[in-house]
């Protein structure tokens, strides 16, 4: 039997609260024990997936880097909108991590291919 497959959705920035910290931790974990996952970026979610973020000052750990070892964990590719990124100036060059990069209508068409959602 396999496991329900599992989206979480980013959509705040990643200094504010530790809602992007939690929600890249479950992914971790959810992959760990071989849940399909995928994270999503959308609205201010997407300025979690930033190069060269600088949160000491603020007194935050920076955990973008951990991005990176989502392939380790088998954690699918993550799915960004496009319109989010345009509409802050973002290009994809900007990003962290290689994304799958799709505009609103196809972002909640892979969306709904998902058994649970979860908010962040």
């Amino acid at each position: 039997m396999s496991l329900p497959s599992l989206a979480i959705i980013n959509r705040h920035p990643p200094h504010g609260t530790s809602d992007g910290q939690e929600a890249l931790d479950l992914a971790l974990v959810s992959g760990t024990f071989g849940q399909p996952v995928t994270l999503f970026f959308i609205g201010d979610g997407v300025y979690q997936l930033l190069k060269n973020q600088h949160s000491v000052a603020i007194g935050r750990k920076n955990y973008s880097k951990t991005f990176a070892a989502l392939d380790f964990y088998d954690v699918s590719q993550p799915v960004v909108c496009t319109d989010s990124l345009a509409q802050r100036g973002i290009n994809a060059e900007d990003l962290c991590i290689q994304a799958d990069l799709q505009s609103p209508q196809q972002w909640r068409a892979v969306l709904a291919k998902f058994d649970h959602i979860v908010n962040f």
